[in-house]
């Protein structure tokens, strides 16, 4: 049985429809989680549903306050760091010959800077405890590819090789860093494909349907868990089949 019980842990990106489930899964192993994102509204929505969380809203496009926003995440969880992870991320689609110099820029600093600036003052605080685990959410595209997503796949795939670099850095200081690769889950984002289109997704996947927030939630505990100790600097595909590396 998968055990966090007390386990202090961050999750980025909280108020969307996986960070939502991610807070909800690891809710109920007992964990003290700390929820943050940009949506106040949704944030304090989750508070209500699961009242023992903390939540702490910040813009992680904000990366010169993120050292400052982690001590802060972590003064609120009484002092120590068990595991974060890095879910929040943004689109800025177009065509390549369209995309601007701004939308590249604001997907790469947002999702690739960011979460790496995250990365490294957690770890930071996780060498004072001498373990801890990272999770940085990714993409089935930062691995196939995607139209119109040149910027969003670039930032994707870059988490990934960051990731085994690092945990390449910190597996002897016990530091495990891994990713998980969501492939079509069911969002707010998903709703929003024309039907036929999705019906062409679907098509392309064996499991034959599109995931589960949950479906990603569970890949968090299990990563986030003592089951996962000897797993370091590896992606975990959650896809259906859609995608097989």
């Amino acid at each position: 049985m998968i055990d966090l019980k007390k386990k202090n842990v961050i999750v980025t990106g909280a108020s969307g429809g996986i960070g939502n489930s991610i807070v909800k899964k690891l809710y109920e192993h007992d964990t003290n989680i700390l929820a943050t994102g940009t949506n106040i509204e949704k944030l304090n929505d989750l508070k209500k549903k699961f009242g023992k969380i903390k939540i702490l809203p910040f813009d992680i496009s904000k990366s010169e306050d993120i050292d400052k926003f982690l001590d802060n995440a972590v003064q609120e969880l009484e002092g120590n760091l068990d595991c974060i992870v890095n879910n929040a991320g943004v689109t800025y689609d177009n065509l390549a010959i369209r995309m601007s110099l701004d939308e590249w820029r604001k997907v790469i600093d947002i999702n690739l800077t960011s979460t790496f600036l995250m990365c490294k003052f957690a770890i930071k605080k996780m060498l004072k405890n001498k373990k801890g685990k990272i999770i940085n959410i990714t993409s089935i595209v930062g691995h196939s590819g995607n139209l119109g997503q040149s910027n969003y796949t670039a930032s994707k795939a870059g988490i990934v090789a960051m990731s085994k670099s690092l945990a390449i850095e910190y597996a002897k200081k016990n530091i495990n860093i891994n990713c998980i690769s969501p492939g079509f889950i069911k969002t707010a984002m998903t709703d929003k494909i024309d039907p036929k289109f999705k019906e062409i997704i679907i098509s392309k996947i064996p499991s034959n349907r599109l995931g589960e927030p949950d479906d990603i939630a569970n890949a968090v505990l299990f990563l986030a868990s003592s089951y996962s100790d000897y797993i370091n600097g590896e992606t975990l595909h959650v896809n259906g089949g859609m995608y097989m590396a």
